[in-house]
């Protein structure tokens, strides 16, 4: 909002009616209403007719920017309300939600039983940070200390075992079972896809494989509250196929479907962009939408709908790589202009460096031309 309110925009948010952790949805569904799809609607809806009222004449364009639960939230507007913004940026979106808890709840749990699996901080910071980073970091053309292409990697974390015993510059084999665990996608016992796993280059970020007492809240809530409407209920107890259907049943109107043909229609420009290295949603994540998408409306979306994935960032923001981009501009272009986006500029520090790539839309993938300064954007072309 700051920096939309630095560029000239009159700005407004919500709280969606609630603060802090899930448990303000227990007893009252019409709160869960408000969290999923109707405060922002609200908003919207009252904005324009303060704005209206305020500068005795209507707004020309309407914007939506907003990242992790705010692109959930975005992607439902687009879904629901197609009439409320003529341009919607989602970054990182933590949708399907119900899905997406349900992966990283199950993650957790099966990490959680094992102890002895647990990795240290140091192993995963020195160990096996360094050899997803070797294994993955030229899939792009060069060697410079940042994976652009996560899911062409092919990396088997069984090449880190330990011969004998454990030792701090390898993995013990329940480790090498709990790595593989945290990089697997989450699927039900008849093998449907619940939401993909960890992406290769979080470096080392927090995750369940260094252990803990317990899931995280976050995630757990979506169950305890909205699947089970109990707070003391057992995460231990948790069986992916019962609770995901059962939160599905319950609440499964938080999550956005995939049919955007109305925002389409009425010349709606959809912007999504999620950092590869996110360790909080999987980044994969956005990709499936993204293909869903295309699924339910056909191929040839481009006029519409583009999708920039971005390598080296974390949540939402930062990283090491060119992770800083003008979304905003970039859609002021493509709404207002009709210029669509084929890549856009990026900064950011690299190594330490101050570096600048092209992000570019998926499935195109930033190459190292051959030749150049790996830290300059001319250097970059975008393809498949």
């Amino acid at each position: 909002m700051p920096e939309a309110l630095r560029a000239g925009y009159a700005t407004a948010g919500t709280d969606t009616g609630h603060r802090g952790g899930g448990e303000f949805a227990l007893g009252h569904p019409e709160r869960v209403v408000d969290f999923a799809y109707r405060a922002v609607h609200e908003v919207a809806i009252q904005s324009k007719t303060l704005l209206k009222a305020f500068y005795d004449q209507s707004a020309r364009y309407s914007y939506f920017n907003s990242c992790s639960g705010g692109g959930r939230q975005a992607l439902m507007e687009a879904q629901r309300y197609p009439e409320d913004f003529d341009a919607i940026i989602a970054g990182a979106p933590a949708n399907p939600q119900i899905s997406l808890h349900a992966g990283n709840v199950a993650r957790s749990v099966d990490i959680l039983r094992d102890p002895e699996g647990f990795v240290p901080r140091e192993k995963i910071v020195n160990v096996l940070a360094p050899a997803i980073m070797r294994a993955c970091d030229a899939v792009d053309g060069v060697k410079d200390n940042l994976i652009s292409n996560p899911m062409a990697c092919k990396f088997d974390p069984s090449v880190m075992q330990c011969k004998s015993g454990d030792r701090p510059n390898c993995l013990t084999p329940r480790q090498v079972a709990t790595v593989k665990r945290n990089y697997a996608a989450a699927r039900t016992s008849k093998g449907e896809l619940v939401f993909p796993g960890t992406s290769y280059g979080t470096g080392g970020a927090p995750s369940a494989m260094t252990g803990g007492s317990a899931p995280s809240d976050l995630p757990l809530d979506t169950f305890r509250y909205l699947g089970h409407q109990d707070r003391n209920w057992d995460w231990r107890k948790f069986d992916l196929d019962v609770d995901l259907a059962l939160a599905r049943k319950n609440a499964g109107f938080i999550d956005a479907g995939a049919d955007l043909t109305a925002f389409k229609a009425r010349g709606g420009k959809l912007l999504m962009y999620h950092g590869w290295a996110d360790p909080l949603i999987e980044p994969e994540g956005s990709v499936v939408y993204y293909e869903s998408v295309l699924a339910a409306t056909g191929p040839g979306q481009d006029n519409w709908i583009r999708l920039f994935m971005v390598p080296g960032m974390g949540h939402c923001t930062g990283g090491n790589g060119p992770t800083n981009a003008d979304w905003i501009g970039a859609m002021e272009k493509w709404r207002e202009a009709g210029a669509a986006p084929d890549s856009i500029l990026a900064s950011g520090s690299l190594s330490g460096r101050p570096v600048a790539r092209p992000l570019c839309r998926y499935p195109q993938l930033a190459t190292y031309k051959g030749k150049g300064d790996v830290y300059r954007a001319e250097s970059f072309v975008c393809k498949k």
